[in-house]
């Protein structure tokens, strides 16, 4: 076991033993087998192309790189290294609630999907202190859409299936940095199913929402289990439709979730797929990659933003 920061002063032995490391090259030295990166966004793609090829199995944190482009090269590495497992952390699947509103939604005990409505916002474009490469495009790629956003695309994805037809508006005219700090989409699949997105750093309070109307009902997600318990609690209220009484007041039932599973699932996740030689269930390449072209695709649907920043078509990227 080993560990890399630049913030080390210098390499050095931590206490139990644990070597440490200034730079990610020196770590590879060591005899690993499995590479867990959790880099600034420009860094990402490099070094987990760099874990591939020194023969590591890589589990790789959210946003996978700055850009297609980027992810399209660790696609290709992978391709070389059909052994290894390469994974990505969307770890809101893993959440109880998700799981849950997943399983009902399979089980087509409400019937199939009408649209999405979705709210994932935070009160500030940096919050917590976090170090303010966040807000720079060389280092971050993009703002609030690339950074939280992308847990609400990837949770769309996985409810209704791949949206062909996108339109929206990105916007930073509050905080003024050079990435967005709103992002609207409006988005549907070829069967018909509409998605309504926005990504929001200008709530003043940190918000997390997805509304879900299927047939014969709706699954209301509120609230997010994190560690700073600042999205509030995490409920799944299941909505049931009655055709006997249209008063807007159907029957709910509300399921609140008191402990967060999901980091130890999601990891378990990894290591079983490892164990069995398969791909993870979730967070495939498969997956970020699908994930990053559509919200590319909701950068490049609004002209200025495309224009202003030499948006690439995300259609000329393939894995």
């Amino acid at each position: 076991m080993a560990v890399c920061d630049r913030n080390f002063p210098a390499d050095t032995v931590l206490d139990g033993g644990i070597k440490a490391f200034r730079s990610y090259e020196s770590l590879l030295a060591e005899p690993l087998d499995v590479l867990l990166v959790s880099m600034s966004n420009d860094m990402a793609a490099e070094v987990t192309a760099a874990g591939l090829r020194h023969g590591l199995h890589v589990f790789c944190e959210k946003p996978p790189s700055r850009t297609l482009q980027e992810l399209e090269f660790v696609c290709e590495v992978e391709s070389s290294h059909p052994d290894l497992r390469l994974m990505y952390g969307f770890n809101h699947r893993y959440h109880g609630s998700v799981q849950d509103a997943l399983a009902i939604i399979r089980s087509g005990e409400l019937g199939s999907l009408i649209n999405l409505r979705g709210l994932y916002g935070k009160s500030q474009l940096i919050t917590f202190n976090q170090p303010d490469w966040r807000a720079k495009r060389e280092l971050a790629g993009g703002g609030v859409l690339l950074d939280q956003g992308i847990h609400m695309v990837d949770l769309m994805r996985l409810f209704a299936g791949e949206f062909v037809d996108v339109q929206s508006y990105v916007s930073n005219s509050h905080w003024g940095y050079d990435v967005e700090d709103n992002a609207y989409a409006l988005m549907r699949t070829a069967d018909g199913v509409v998605a309504l997105l926005n990504s929001s750093a200008t709530q003043w309070r940190h918000q997390f929402s997805l509304d879900i109307n299927l047939q014969r009902g709706s699954l209301l997600l509120r609230g997010i289990l994190t560690s700073s318990k600042s999205y509030g609690s995490e409920t799944l209220t299941i909505v049931h439709a009655d055709p006997e009484r249209d008063n807007g007041d159907p029957v709910e039932t509300t399921r609140t979730y008191n402990t967060d599973p999901s980091w130890d699932a999601e990891i378990a996740a990894f290591a079983e797929a490892i164990d069995a030689g398969v791909a993870p269930d979730h967070g495939t390449s498969r997956d970020a990659f699908l994930t990053m072209s559509l919200l590319n695709h909701i950068y490049y649907a609004d002209e200025q933003w495309r224009e202003r920043h030499a948006i690439p078509d995300p259609r000329k990227y393939t894995l």
